[in-house]
């Protein structure tokens, strides 16, 4: 949907008036406001008529005087639709009008801000209310939710239990941002709190049900997220989608396809393109080729589902990453859609692991630094690996020249776990942490037990940096996870795993060195990069090493 209402729709039969023609109403306005709130009301209610409230909108100002049911009503709208232009003029209207400090108005004003992107907007309002409601503490804490603020909507739960005790609408927003950010302690105590403090009906709602299933299946506990969905009373499709996809990042296949199965022989519900996604996404981590292509023709011949980007996307990463790039590459030329950047990285990584030589790979990078919206430093990286492998040591010069010559710089790795509650967030060399020095002391004696047991770095996995093996090793040693399980160990309490986040794709190198940390130091350690899960445990990774 256009952000601007006059594109998508026809143009009303009243123009919108200017802020100077608005006149103070009539005698017989009041009743007249009431007619025109119930109709935009309704529409604004109305899952196919939402466009309609603007067009009443406009057709009731020359007439009758909008007050304070009017606005949450007709914002309301504005925010399904993205309307921004809509929004600005009728925030600028109800200033006009007296409403600027209208608790209701300003709860709306915040949602529609939120719902269309500019949270510093719908933050500034809040930070400038003179008393808050519940609701107004809600609609914030939602909007950081939205926009991918999840620090942001915990810091404002935190503040906000000094004025209000949260609600279920609080908490299912909550569980979401700490199921972005792995803050499963948080999380638990916001489960805890619906199970202790709400009544059951809450307690059974499939949102917050949903939720938690989530929740605990992003911070590594799929356990607990299986537990929650088969305790459901009522489940809805969100739900068996939720699951499989929790098992699918997990790496359990079975447990995936045991679940589409029991979805499947369901008569109330009919899985959907997002219940392929989670199926082919497991069939992609476990190297099912055979599988992910039969699971991959059901859906469109039994189940009538039209692939889409993301059903592609795993295809292809599944077929090259088993060796077969021409496979891959027939099914990339066949595709219904326009491949992404995310394909070709993935084909460009296939042939960085399986040499599929340099001749196909960098006519996929090609393709790559082609597509819209490309990390252009990844596909860098990969190439310079391509290159290194072959053994053409200028041409991983020219590519590192390259990207400094573009500014191009890679992603920094960054991981986060968190401890007694509180989340602590590395990047690769972190040195502002308050306990960096025990951490780096606990670093090196790490180092020193593994070497022990005959544990040696794998400079390959640091082809960019300078060609001395010690700076290798340097950099090698201070990636993001290593330090976030240093600090993990430092009071690591017996039979607790060690949990981390991490936003890129752990290499080679520190999965070596994390399957020997947990057999040296006897502790399971969860890492959930950009792809999957990681459960190490007596030197062994659920992924088998296929990743």
């Amino acid at each position: 949907m256009p952000s601007s209402l006059s594109s998508a729709l026809p143009p009303p039969p009243l123009p919108l008036p200017p802020l100077s023609d608005l006149r103070p109403p009539a005698a017989n306005a009041t009743a007249s406001s009431v007619s025109w709130n119930a109709l935009i009301r309704a529409c604004a209610r109305s899952p196919d008529r939402k466009h309609l409230a603007l067009v009443l909108y406009r057709r009731m100002l020359p007439t009758a005087r909008p007050d304070n049911f009017t606005f949450p009503a007709v914002l309301t709208a504005c925010a399904f639709l993205s309307a921004l232009p809509e929004g600005f003029q009728i925030h600028a209207q109800l200033l006009k009008l007296g409403f600027g400090g209208n608790l209701y108005a300003l709860n709306s004003l915040i949602h529609f801000y939120a719902s269309c992107g500019h949270m510093p907007l719908a933050r500034k309002l809040f930070d400038g209310m003179s008393s808050r409601s519940r609701v107004s503490w809600n609609v914030a804490i939602d909007g950081h939710v939205g926009n991918g603020e999840y620090d942001a909507a915990l810091a404002l739960f935190r503040a906000m239990q000094h004025e209000f005790s949260p609600d279920e609408y609080t908490i299912q927003s909550v569980i979401g941002a700490c199921g972005a950010v792995a803050a499963l302690s948080l999380g638990m105590w916001a489960h805890a709190l619906v199970l202790r403090k709400f009544d059951r009906m809450v307690a059974d709602d499939v949102l917050i049900n949903n939720s938690l299933i989530d929740l605990y299946a992003k911070c590594g506990s799929i356990a607990m997220a299986r537990q929650v969905f088969e305790r459901m009373p009522a489940r809805d499709l969100a739900s068996w989608n939720a699951m499989i996809l929790g098992f699918a990042m997990h790496g359990r296949d079975e447990e995936c396809f045991d679940t589409f199965a029991r979805l499947a022989s369901e008569k109330k519900f009919r899985p959907n393109s997002i219940t392929f996604v989670g199926v082919l996404s497991a069939c992609n981590h476990g190297g099912l080729v055979n599988d992910g292509r039969r699971y991959f023709d059901s859906m469109i011949r039994e189940f009538g589902i039209e692939p889409r980007i993301e059903h592609y996307g795993c295809m292809v990463d599944l077929i090259a990453r088993a060796g077969r790039i021409g496979e891959a590459l027939d099914l990339v030329s066949s595709m219904t859609c326009k491949p992404d950047a995310v394909i070709w990285r993935s084909l460009l990584d296939a042939c960085c692991k399986q040499n599929a030589g340099v001749e196909v790979s960098e006519s996929v990078a090609r393709q790559a630094l082609e597509s819209d919206n490309v990390d252009s430093s990844g596909v860098y990286v990969l190439l310079s690996r391509v290159y290194a492998s072959a053994n053409r040591w200028n041409d991983v010069g020219s590519v590192r020249r390259l990207m400094s010559n573009e500014g191009v710089k890679k992603e920094p790795g960054c991981s986060s776990i968190e401890t007694d509650g509180a989340v602590h967030q590395f990047v690769a060399g972190d040195t502002s942490h308050p306990q960096s020095n025990r951490i780096y002391e606990k670093l090196n004696e790490v180092e020193h037990r593994l070497a022990m047991v005959g544990y040696q770095p794998d400079s390959s996995q640091a082809p960019l940096v300078a060609e001395l093996d010690s700076v290798k090793w340097d950099s090698l040693r201070l990636h993001s996870e290593r330090l976030a399980i240093a600090f993990g160990l430092l009071d690591a309490k017996p039979g607790e795993p060690i949990r981390v986040l991490k936003n890129l794709r752990v290499c080679r190198d520190c999965h070596t060195m994390i399957k020997l940390i947990s057999r040296v130091y006897d502790v399971e350690i969860v890492v959930r990069d950009r792809i999957r899960f990681h459960e190490f445990k007596d030197g062994s990774c659920s992924c088998q090493d296929y990743w």
